[in-house]
This record gives structure tokens, sequence and C-alpha cells, in this order.
């Protein structure tokens, strides 16, 4: 949004792109409200919640694929971890597709891979008798090559169409959204567990459905630059975007990375210690599991709605979401009375909503619209990483004894609270001070390049506002 002073008064507008040249909307035009609505961030917030349940929902039935394939405890972990390490390798790529090509262009198809590949572990589960395990691992490897194309492209849509705060309050809900697919998923998934262990593949293309119609209908994506450069070129501007901010972006990849790596870890030892030391099954077991990711969710979304342009604010957040994970563990390893367990991973969970958000916010502020898909999509592989490693770090030290196991989980989160009190900087953090790109490239330029600079001594024209200026259809 921009603010100019029309008869003395100052009047908010929106620089609103369609398929002709980009004008300025009033921020009370219908059609701005249209443009920027809570439907359309509804649309995008349903991506990150059907991109979470690809792992949360099989959290509460894990034990039940263990016991009906014969499987190790590692073998089991394999299933988080081959659908999250496809995801994060592939990543990047989507971020080039989404850069190049567009947003929308690759989230949907992105979409609609992963529900097939639900479709194709939930069909071996029924009618293949010899090879199952192997098959359902290939169809969460296809689920997770489509779960590539999908929040982290969300994400670097959602920094192209909002702006200053409402981007950080925005980032806050997409967080949440996820948060709360983490909540759901759990009673979900144990739902679905009532009345097979495989009925929570086959949920997975029927939740694309809606989702995916949401964006295609709802979303009108701006027109920014494209990326025009080939697939070797862009590669190799991996290393150029961290020039200016290399500290502030790997010591917010690798908060965000610790912070899912614990939480998944965490979730994955309590859906086994629920079964075996409390004695939960079914709903009660996925009501309990969904209790830490609970808090992290409304921690997430009141962290969005508190940060705006704080810049200085978000470094403090990160430490202190992190310092409070690192507490919790190491108080876990520790005391092992049912109450204090349920309140330390319920802090965990906030330390977690407190961190993420913020990082969000950072990490899409760092760069232009036309790399944000690269900067997002890094970021997104090393998040996808954390989850992938976490169930099966967490496995092996479970046989070292629970308290080297959180306090190994502890001394992780400490170190990367560490590293963000140390090396976030707010004045590195530029939040809202973006420009709009403009509508089109000047003429004899390529979409994707700067523009060319003024001759010295030759301003460049203003932008001519016009109010009546009706929008081009």
């Amino acid at each position: 949004m921009h603010t100019f002073r029309e008869k003395g008064e100052n009047v908010s507008y929106a620089l609103i792109f369609t398929k002709g040249p980009g004008f300025l909307m009033r921020e009370d035009h219908p059609d701005a409200k249209k443009a920027f609505g809570p439907s359309v961030l509804a649309a995008l917030s349903g991506v990150p919640f059907i991109m979470v349940l690809g792992n949360s929902l099989l959290i509460p039935v894990l034990p039940a694929v263990k016991n009906a394939l014969h499987l190790t405890q590692f073998k089991v972990s394999l299933l988080i971890t081959l659908f999250s390490v496809p995801a994060g390798l592939i990543i990047p790529l989507a971020g080039f597709l989404s850069d190049r090509y567009g947003r929308k262009k690759v989230i949907i198809p992105s979409l609609i891979l992963y529900g097939l590949g639900g479709i194709m572990a939930g069909l071996t589960a029924i009618f293949v008798k010899h090879g199952t395990y192997s098959l359902i691992l290939g169809g969460r490897i296809l689920q997770g090559i489509g779960a590539a194309g999908t929040a982290p492209i969300a994400m670097a849509l959602c920094g192209d169409l909002f702006g200053g705060k409402q981007r950080s309050q925005a980032l806050g809900i997409i967080e949440a959204a996820n948060g709360f697919g983490k909540v759901v998923s759990p009673v979900l998934g144990a739902l679905l567990g009532l009345l097979t262990w495989y009925a929570a593949f086959l949920f997975f293309p029927l939740a694309v459905i809606p989702v995916a119609a949401g964006i295609w209908l709802l979303v009108k994506e701006p027109r920014v630059n494209r990326a025009t450069q080939s697939i070797d070129r862009y590669l190799s501007s991996f290393g150029g975007i961290f020039e200016k901010s290399s500290v502030l972006l790997l010591t917010s990849f690798f908060g965000g990375m610790t912070a899912l790596l614990l939480l998944f870890g965490v979730l994955f030892f309590l859906s086994e210690h629920l079964e075996t030391v409390f004695r939960y099954n079914g709903l009660r077991k996925g009501a309990a599991l969904a209790i830490p990711v609970l808090f992290m969710c409304i921690a997430s979304f009141v962290t969005g709605l508190l940060i705006k342009r704080k810049a200085a604010l978000m470094k403090w957040l990160v430490a202190a979401g992190l310092v409070l994970i690192a507490v919790s563990l190491a108080a876990l390893g520790i005391f092992q009375q049912t109450v204090f367990f349920f309140v330390a991973i319920s802090l965990a969970g906030v330390g977690t909503g407190l961190t993420l958000p913020c990082l969000n916010t950072i990490i899409t502020s760092s760069t232009a619209s036309e790399r944000r898909g690269l900067v997002t999509s890094l970021y997104g592989s090393v998040r996808f990483f954390g989850v992938a490693f976490g169930p099966p770090l967490f496995g092996l030290l479970m046989g070292k004894g629970q308290p080297f196991m959180f306090w190994s989980g502890a001394a992780l989160a400490a170190a990367a609270a560490l590293l963000a009190a140390f090396f976030i900087h707010s004045r590195d953090i530029t939040v809202g001070a973006e420009k709009p790109l403009p509508a089109h490239p000047e003429k004899g330029q390529d979409q994707g390049q700067a523009p060319s600079p003024a001759p010295a001594g030759k301003p460049r024209p203003r932008f001519a506002f016009n109010p009546a200026r009706k929008p081009t259809k």
C-alpha cells in the first residue's frame, strides 16, 4: 500500500496488477478488497495446511503401520523421512519455476501430484500383497515431490501480494494455518486410523481438491518481473543471494530447521510414548499429540499480529522462542511426571510458534520479488530437512535413554538461540522497505532485469495518478 495526499487527506492506494497495465487503486475500492481480501488469504492458507497433513496426519497411525507391515522403528520413521527429503531436494527447482513462470503454475500441479502420491500409497496397501512397504515408500516420495511446490511457493506468493505490516500479519496467518494443520491432523489421523491404517493415505487426494480450486479461482497473481535467465545461471545465483545478508539468512535457515527438527522429533517420540507409557489410543492419543502444536498455532497467530514492522522485536522473539524450546526439553530430561510432561511439551510448542513467523517475515523480506521464490525455496528445503531428520534422529537417541535424547535436543535449540542473538541484526531486516515493481518493463528491457537508471540530469517521469481510471479487463 502507498499513501498519497488527495484533497488534503492521506489516502491509501494499492498498486494493482491485471492482464493489462498496473494502476493505483484506493484501498477501500471493492476490486482492491477482492485482490487482497480474506478469501485470497484463506486460499493461500489452505496450501500450507494441506502440505502439513503429509507428515502430521500419519504420526498417530505409525505404530499401526509398524505392526501391520512388521517394521522396525527406524523403517517406520522412513515414511516421514522419504516424504521430506525429496521435497527438500526439489524445492529449489520449484522456486526456479515459480520465479520464471509464475507461482500458481507451480502450486496447482504440485497439489495434484501430492494427491496422486496418496492414491498410490493407499491403493498399494489395499491391492498389493508383496513389496507393499517399498511401494508405499514410492508413493510417499511422489507426495514429497509434489509438496516441494506447495507451501514454500505459497509463502513467496504471499510476499508478492502483501507488503509492510500486512506482509508480517499475512505470513503469521500462513504459519498459523501450518500450525492449525498440525493441530487437526493428529486428531484426524487417529480418527482415520480407527477405520484402517491406510485410510490416511486415501484422505490426501480428497483434501487437495478444494485447496487447488481455491488457488485457481480466488488468487489473482500480480504481474511482477519474472526471472528470464537459464537454469544454469539461476543455479549459479544461489551464492549471489547471500552476498549482502549471508549471516542473516544462514542463521535464520538454521533456526527454522532446528525448530521443526525438534518439533517432529518430539511428536514422533510422543506417538510411541503415549501408547506404551500412558496407554493412550485412538482419539485420546490424537488429542494428546495435538497439545504442543495447538500452543504453537496460537503463538504463531499472535506473533504474526504483534511483530508488524518491528525488526528488533523479531530478532528477540526468535531467540526467546528457541530458548524456551531448549529449557522445556532440558526439563523433560529431568522430570517425568504426567502433568509436568504435558506442560513442558506445550511450552516447547509456544517457543516454536514464537520463532517461525518471525523467521518467515525476515526471510521473505530479504530480497526483491523476482528472487523471492529462490530464497523461500531454500528456506523451505531446510525446513523439510529438519522435518525429515527429526524422527529418525529421535528414534536413534531413544535407544540411549530419554534424558540423553531430550538434553541433546535442548543443546541444539540453545545453539540456534545463541546464533540468532548474535547474528540477526535489526538493521539488516528491511520489512516494508521494498518498492513496488513496475507493471511492465520499459521499452527494450527484458522482464527480470532491473530498470535502467534515468540519464543524468533527466529525472524519470513520475506515475500520473488518475483516481477515475478503471481497471483494465
